[in-house]
């Protein structure tokens, strides 16, 4: 057996249902070489600089100086994790599910989905269309890295990213097949119709575990941060949502695993049984009322509204001066092929989003003073 063949040699034992690394398309032809497709997907993102920047880039709670809080790395890590333990029960492509996994959020902006929001509104307002953050991580791995040329990622992977919406938890995920032009014609729609994400469902079933990950890693690890901080306390969870999904994150995680798998395996389609569905729904709406709610005063936010006012006026005013930080920091080095295809709202938002939290703050105090 040559390398090539050792590397592919646990495809041989994949469920009909999975995807192939011999399915794979790109955008661009690419140099073969020993890995997988999809393996090479995820070299090509851990590598990449918006991946380093997942250290510093807010879950659900900023400004505090409490270390054991969850971070963008963390959560993606944890999303990675566990859809990677339901793809190899339902013997799925692991690589395709981790490539998906851990890129999944590389577009999201400082201090999360708050933030995510100021700069829709922004976006809207300098008619660039509609600001999500999994239609920027789509557009940071196509558009933005490696100079502006894109790391010519698997449309199954940035497929499996453009339609991860964790917010969005339905009792039963079944993927639909998609042409590169159909993904396409999806992403480019996000920009222009509002509510989008809500319609679009994976082109695979790695795409689907993805889905359901992101949701079941972010559903308990909430809580253990909202309780670290003195947000709530754990006995506020109601009894019967406990009494399903059980009274902690490790139990909230195997309990929720376990069901899908017991319900999905040698299935077209991830499922999940109605009691833990309903239990699902029930705590992301608990958290929603006493976590998500309380994770910002208004007063916060509205000071992250004008920091982030402040910011994109100021760098749109200089977005061509070549003595300017955006200059100097983001656009010196991009392509011919970003520079002269990109406006200059757009190149703004790229820059904006790809910031982490301390460089933002860092960045308006810095344009404040002047």
């Amino acid at each position: 057996m040559d390398i090539k063949s050792n590397m592919l040699k646990n495809e041989l034992n994949l469920s009909k249902y999975a995807t192939k690394s011999s399915d794979a398309i790109r955008f661009k032809e690419s140099s073969d070489d020993i890995r997988p497709a999809y393996f090479r997907d995820i070299d090509r993102i851990i590598y990449s600089l918006s991946y380093t920047r997942y250290i510093d880039k807010t879950q659900v709670f900023s400004n505090n100086d409490n270390d054991n809080i969850s971070k963008r790395m963390t959560h993606v890590q944890m999303v990675s994790k566990i859809a990677r333990t339901i793809g190899r029960a339902l013997n799925l492509n692991e690589d395709l599910i981790e490539a998906a996994s851990l890129g999944h959020d590389l577009g999201h902006v400082p201090f999360g989905h708050v933030g995510e929001s100021i700069l829709n509104d922004l976006s809207l307002k300098y008619n660039e269309g509609y600001f999500n953050h999994n239609i920027q991580s789509v557009r940071t791995l196509m558009f933005v890295e490696n100079f502006g040329l894109g790391n010519n990622i698997t449309v199954q992977v940035l497929d499996a990213i453009m339609c991860h919406n964790g917010e969005l938890v339905e009792s039963k995920y079944m993927p639909v097949k998609k042409t590169k032009d159909e993904f396409l014609e999806e992403y480019y729609n996000s920009y222009e119709e509002a509510g989008a994400n809500k319609s679009m469902r994976p082109m695979t079933l790695e795409g689907c575990v993805v889905r359901i990950s992101d949701v079941i890693a972010y559903i308990g690890r909430d809580i253990e941060d909202a309780v670290r901080l003195g947000v709530i306390d754990i006995s506020d969870i109601p009894v019967d949502i406990i009494n399903v999904l059980g009274s902690n994150n490790s139990e909230i995680i195997n309990t929720i695993v376990l069901d899908i798998i017991e319900n999905s395996y040698d299935k077209p389609y991830i499922s999940m049984s109605k009691d833990i569905f309903k239990a699902i729904v029930d705590l992301k709406d608990f958290n929603y009322k006493k976590i998500y709610s309380k994770a910002n005063t208004k007063e916060k936010i509205e000071e992250y509204k004008k920091q982030f006012a402040y910011l994109f006026e100021q760098y749109l005013a200089n977005v061509n001066n070549k003595e300017s930080k955006i200059y100097n920091v983001f656009l010196k080095n991009m392509s011919n092929e970003y520079l002269n295809t990109t406006s200059d709202a757009r190149k703004v938002m790229d820059y904006i989003a790809g910031m982490t939290d301390d460089y933002f703050l860092a960045e308006y105090k810095r344009l404040i003073k002047k």
